[in-house]
């Protein structure tokens, strides 16, 4: 069973039995808040993952993201959680020290 784990969120475990959602959307249904200032539209990169492992599991970059990652603003581990889907294998990631919420308690 694929699962997505949150390296500075304790490493948090989200297990995926399928899914077609995208990466924010199966966060969120796990009752976990994720930062989207856009609404979820990829216009922004407040979603931001910085992926540790398992970039090779996810879809392959949208057309938003290659906009992003042209101005400099998204490294190449870096994706937006509203565009991208895991589509195989597990996932480890960070959240992104500007997108962090006040209200969360974040490990390092």
């Amino acid at each position: 069973m694929p699962k997505i784990v949150i390296e500075n969120l304790f490493n948090l475990t989200i297990d995926l039995p399928s899914s077609t959602s995208k990466v924010i959307e199966i966060i969120h249904e796990s009752g976990m808040d994720w930062m989207h200032a856009c609404g979820k539209k990829g216009r922004c990169t407040t979603c931001k993952l910085i992926v540790l492992e398992g970039i090779e599991n996810l879809s392959e970059m949208t057309d938003r993201e290659k906009v992003f990652h042209i101005q400099g603003r998204l490294k190449s581990n870096e994706r937006l959680a509203c565009q991208v889907f895991l589509l195989k294998g597990d996932l480890k990631v960070r959240v992104a020290e500007p997108n962090k919420f006040p209200h969360i308690s974040y490990s390092e």
